[in-house]
């Protein structure tokens, strides 16, 4: 991991506690960063270092892989950590930022990198990339990088005005745009399930696959996001980047080469290939709009999506989204991808699942048999793995068949800590790899297939489908599946009959 110093601005919100410094103390702890690094806390609330280091010391108890205790270790890490607080609309600040910047990185040896960590609205990207140039903080030698969060613009004309500020002070090559499920261990699994086994690509196109369903559900509400969740809803939140970005990776030709502007790429060539929306009414046939009222959560009530803090009583925001989505081009032709994202679902889980189109009707084993089909799963969140459902006949039994599914669990393996996804995007940007990272054409064109979709439902209100806390969405969501004579494939075991699968583990 390169020496640097990381200017992590909004050093006091709940993305750094949570992920940034548990990532930061992982790293150390692996060797993965060195002695050669600082970190500046920046924000507007004043702190001393020794109020800061105390923050980080409690944030890294509560939330990282690793156990910390106050000894030698924890004081050498600590001594890498500053804070200041900053007003970013004050170029004096800069300035004395960049001075502090400076006596770090002389401390440490660092020579000159800089990593400008923008943990903020969105809105607040464009002013601070300026103020960092006209506070010198762009002049010392060494590589400058400036990490984003999402969302990225509330719609495409937003994002291309936030990308023409950024880009006036930064190259595209040195702005790396997060989407931290790029970063999960099982998203990033994908391309070597594909890639790296010969008897999986050949199979991977529409003449082998029926459809592919991925699945994003929360069983949270807004809890204290309610006033940015309601001028956002799922399809901004979700919809955009997650779910377009697993569609991609799933979808992706191989890149000739392991560089990341080639695999990013290819996602962008999938993007280009999904098949717009001409109408409205093409739009309402295709996606599905719900918001979740009140209903039990584990045996508990919970308010409906209208009765939340800091959520407009006559909300129509959604807060489940679902969509059938083509990618038109020779691969996938006619295959749908089916992706579906909500809160106060029944179960948090990220899933992929891949159908494989079944065996001929009324041939050998099919005549006397209602055979599943295959079934290739990726378990990304909570709990990693991948299985493979297949029919096998049921020992004992006179030739009963059954299905039967070979299990890897990465998240059951003995003494395996799995890194967190901010500890692999944090180290790439680090080393200058882009290959997770998002690319503005990227987020261009998810924008502008997004917004046909927003523009259609801001037309008719009267499409949001209520349904209850607990359940498993609209109906519609279901129907959207059965017009094409498929259904959504159990969640952790869970479908929305409540019918767990009885499976073999091997």
């Amino acid at each position: 991991m390169s020496n640097a110093v990381y200017l992590i601005f909004g050093a006091t919100g709940d993305l750094a506690r949570r992920k940034l410094f548990p990532a930061f103390y992982a790293l150390y702890r692996e060797r993965k960063l060195g002695d050669r690094f600082a970190v500046i806390g920046l924000a507007r609330r004043p702190r001393t270092n020794e109020q800061f280091r105390e923050d980080l010391y409690e944030s890294i108890q509560e939330f990282a892989r690793y156990n910390v205790t106050k000894d030698e270790q924890w004081s050498s890490f600590a001594e890498h950590f500053e804070y200041m607080s900053l007003d970013i609309n004050n170029i004096e600040g800069f300035r004395q930022l960049s001075e502090l910047t400076g006596t770090l990185d002389a401390k440490f040896e660092i020579g000159g990198n800089r990593l400008y960590y923008l943990a903020l609205a969105p809105e607040l990207f464009g002013s601070v990339s300026h103020n960092l140039q006209a506070g010198g903080m762009l002049e010392a030698g060494g590589w400058h990088r400036l990490v984003i969060e999402k969302p990225f613009g509330y719609d495409l004309p937003s994002a291309e005005k936030l990308n023409a500020e950024i880009r006036q002070v930064f190259d595209e090559s040195d702005i790396y745009r997060i989407d931290h499920y790029l970063g999960k261990e099982m998203v990033q699994n994908i391309n070597v399930v594909r890639f790296a086994n010969a008897f999986f690509e050949p199979l991977w196109n529409h003449k082998y696959i029926s459809n592919i369903q991925i699945t994003l559900s929360e069983t949270v509400g807004v809890e204290d996001r309610g006033g940015y969740y309601d001028r956002s809803g799922a399809l901004r939140d979700m919809g955009q980047n997650h779910m377009l970005q697993m569609l991609a990776v799933m979808a992706m030709e191989p890149p000739s080469r392991m560089h990341p502007e080639d695999i990013r790429d290819e996602k962008v060539k999938v993007f280009r290939s999904l098949r717009g929306f001409q109408s409205a009414a093409e739009v309402r046939a295709n996606t599905v709009r719900g918001q979740y009222i009140s209903g039990t959560m584990k045996g508990k009530p919970v308010p409906g999506y209208r009765e939340e803090e800091s959520v407009n009583p006559e909300s129509t925001t959604e807060t489940y989204f679902a969509a059938r989505v083509f990618v038109d081009n020779f691969r996938w032709a006619g295959v749908p991808f089916y992706i579906r994202t909500g809160k106060r679902l029944p179960v948090k889980t990220t899933e992929v699942v891949v159908e494989f189109k079944n065996v001929p009707n009324n041939v050998y084993l099919s005549r006397k048999h209602k055979l599943e089909p295959n079934l290739l799963v990726f378990r990304v969140n909570p709990m990693e793995g991948i299985y493979f459902k297949m029919n096998a006949k049921q020992p004992g039994s006179e030739g009963a068949i059954i299905p039967v599914a070979m299990d890897f669990c990465q998240s059951c393996q003995v003494g395996l800590n799995t890194p967190e996804a901010y500890e692999r995007l944090l180290y790439d940007a680090a080393r200058g790899d882009s290959t997770y990272f998002t690319r503005w054409d990227e987020v261009a064109l998810a924008w502008k297939y997004v917004d046909k979709i927003a523009s259609a439902w801001g037309e008719r209100t009267e499409d949001l489908h209520l349904y209850g806390a607990g359940t498993w969405g609209p109906e519609r969501g279901s129907q959207l599946l059965a017009e094409d004579g498929f259904r959504w494939w159990p969640v952790n075991g869970q479908d929305e009959g409540e019918v767990a699968w009885e499976f073999t583990q091997v």
